[in-house]
Parts: C-alpha cells; sequence; structure tokens
C-alpha cells in the first residue's frame, strides 16, 4: 500500500458503494463536519424501479443536505451530490454534471467506474475516489484512471464490509492509497480542511 499524505488540494471526492455500503456512506456524512468545502458525489448502487426518497433519508440521518444531481448541473464547493437511479454520471471539463442512459457497467446505472474515470480525468490530483462495500467489482477499473492522473484512492477495509468483493477487487487490481475503517474515513475528509 502505498503511503501518500493528505491531499490539501482536493477538490472533488467521489463515494461509491453497493450492497451494504448505504449505512457506512450515512456515518460518513454525519461524522463530517458542517464547514468542508470539497465537493462530494455519492455513486451508489440501487434500484431505479421506484422512487426513493433518499435525499430524504440521508438529511434525516447524517443532517447534511443531498442534492440529486440534474442535468448540466454546476458543481459547487461544499455541496454533496447524489447520482440519481438509472443514469451515468459524467463530470464535464467545466465542472458540471452530465447525465447518460447508455448500457450498464457491471450491471450497473450508476456505474461507480464512469463516475471515478470521468472525475480523475477533469479532476487530477484533487481528486479522492472511495470504495465501499459491494458485491462486484464496479469501482476497481476507475481507481486505475485515478491512479493514473494522480488522485487518491481509499478503499473501505474489506474485514468491515458486509459485502467485501467490491473493495477486494480494486485492492487485487490497484495500488491502493490507505485502506480505512469507516470511521477513519470521515476523519481523513475532515482533516482536508
Amino acid at each position: 500500500m502505498a503511503q501518500k499524505q493528505i491531499n490539501e488540494s482536493a477538490q472533488m471526492a467521489v463515494i461509491g458503494g453497493s450492497w451494504g455500503s448505504l449505512k457506512i456512506i450515512l456515518a460518513i456524512l454525519e461524522n463530517l463536519r458542517n464547514d468542508f468545502k470539497i465537493s462530494i458525489l455519492i455513486v451508489l448502487h440501487r434500484n431505479s424501479d421506484y422512487k426513493s426518497k433518499l435525499t430524504d433519508l440521508i438529511l434525516y440521518k447524517s443532517g447534511k443536505q443531498v442534492f440529486e444531481i440534474e442535468e448540466k448541473e454546476p458543481i459547487k464547493p461544499g455541496c454533496i451530490y447524489l447520482a440519481p437511479a438509472g443514469y451515468h454520471v459524467l463530470i464535464e471539463k467545466n465542472k458540471t454534471f452530465s447525465l447518460d442512459y447508455s448500457e450498464k457497467i457491471n450491471f450497473s446505472r450508476p456505474s461507480i467506474d464512469v463516475a471515478f474515470k470521468s472525475a480523475a480525468i477533469v479532476y487530477q490530483q484533487k481528486l479522492i475516489c472511495i470504495l465501499l462495500s459491494g458485491a462486484n467489482s464496479d469501482g476497481a477499473d476507475g481507481m486505475e484512471f485515478v491512479e493514473k492522473y494522480g488522485g487518491i484512492n481509499i478503499v473501505q477495509n474489506p474485514e468491515e464490509c458486509e459485502m467485501p468483493y467490491m473493495p477486494l477487487q480494486a485492492i487485487k487490481k490497484n495500488k491502493i492509497d490507505f485502506i480505512y475503517k469507516s470511521t477513519e474515513i470521515a476523519d481523513y475528509l475532515n482533516k482536508l480542511l
């Protein structure tokens, strides 16, 4: 495991997860300081067959306001964004979001790989990507891009994951900068401030 320093120049954190990751996302956000300055994008595998009130749940459980992404929405510092169910999320060079309805990747739309790759190209060394619990390999290929463009890769410690397959695939395929327990992820993000 590499030992990069805290990336104090970070502008964007992308958090990807699937099975077993919602409770970790809630814990991270609940422990995040209110004066955080970076943008956070959450890409969560979820069922697109029904309209959920996930943004309301996140606000209720974590106390943090989350915005479901809209097409061409500008990315603002300090805001938390949620990928809408059924759409891939791309980040444009002018730092706006773009939504895409192309084929599923790793059986998923939104795909964590798509978001990680897109964010890596735009934010490069100012990007942190965090991969949580999940049952497929989505995110592992995207982390390869993050490494290539100089960003930081963090995975949830597989030993604490409800479904460790996703972080294990990322560890197997990539040079991961930090393997953290969920509490350590929030601590890392808070240190960026």
